[in-house]
């Protein structure tokens, strides 16, 4: 069972809703470790002290600000949740907005929200009306000496809260180093790609979508300690095409072949098959 990150309160208005933080993820990443080539030992990364160039204990090292004259500052936990104030245990809603009016951009990371035991009642009233008005909160919170924006809506019967990138952490898309927009594209050419995309229609299906970098990568790993060669597979292509309409209907035509042979195989055994003649 997943262990709370975080124990808080959401505060709206008069209402407090006790809470606990949880991650919505778990990383499925491929890890990988330095290890020496000579002998395959790990590697080990020391803190040492560049005034005494030794090797310092964990229990030694603290966290320190550096001021403009290279003096520091030495602050411990304790000193830096005083700071934040009552925000280091609250997450305190400033107002509600539509969950459609939030670009994704905005999102960062993603957690769940539980309640904790006292707080029951007030966890299901915010998730239900959140539900049923289709709004989420918007509010900030201090988490790991960090303050974030964060919003929170209804997430089946739980509730998500997704950190947020300010609107100054945002790189703006006019600054972007791209080339200038092409000609604009012909009827033609539109009403093909709008075929494609329907044709390439289906709900989102979460399930059925997974790591297959993840899945080929542990396939190599598994083949080389077997003593197999890697060998590169061939180099997709990634040159444009000059002719977009035709590279258009070839895509609707390899995309129809699939869905023909299915059809042609379902409608053969559908059919009946014919009785024998008696002797």
């Amino acid at each position: 069972m997943p262990r709370s990150l975080w124990n808080g309160t959401v505060a709206f208005g008069a209402v407090a809703v006790p809470i606990k933080l949880y991650s919505a993820v778990e990383a499925k990443t491929v890890h990988f470790h330095e290890v020496h080539l000579e002998d395959g030992a790990r590697i080990e990364h020391r803190t040492f002290c560049s005034k005494e160039d030794e090797e310092v204990p964990r229990e030694e090292v603290v966290k320190g600000y550096e001021l403009s004259n290279g003096r520091w500052v030495i602050v411990d936990k304790e000193e830096i949740d005083a700071a934040g104030g009552s925000r280091s245990r609250i997450i305190d809603v400033e107002h509600f907005v539509p969950v459609a009016d939030i670009d994704p951009v905005h999102y960062a990371k993603a957690y769940f929200l539980g309640a904790r035991e006292e707080g029951a009642a007030a966890y299901r009233l915010l998730h239900d009306a959140l539900e049923r008005t289709g709004r989420a909160a918007i509010g900030r919170f201090t988490f790991h000496q960090r303050e974030y924006l964060v919003a929170i809506r209804a997430y089946e019967r739980v509730l998500a809260l997704h950190t947020m990138r300010f609107a100054d952490e945002l790189v703006a898309p006019g600054d972007l180093d791209v080339p200038r927009r092409a000609r604009k594209p012909d009827a033609k050419e539109v009403k093909m790609a709008e075929r494609l995309i329907d044709a390439l229609h289906e709900p989102f299906t979460p399930g059925r979508l997974h790591d297959e970098y993840r899945e080929a990568v542990l396939a190599a790993i598994e083949a080389k300690a077997k003593g197999e060669d890697l060998e590169p597979g061939p180099a997709p292509d990634t040159e444009p095409p000059d002719d977009l309409l035709a590279a258009l209907r070839a895509s609707l035509d390899d995309n129809k072949k699939p869905k023909a042979r299915k059809k042609a195989k379902a409608k053969a055994k559908a059919k009946p098959k014919k009785a024998k003649a008696k002797a």
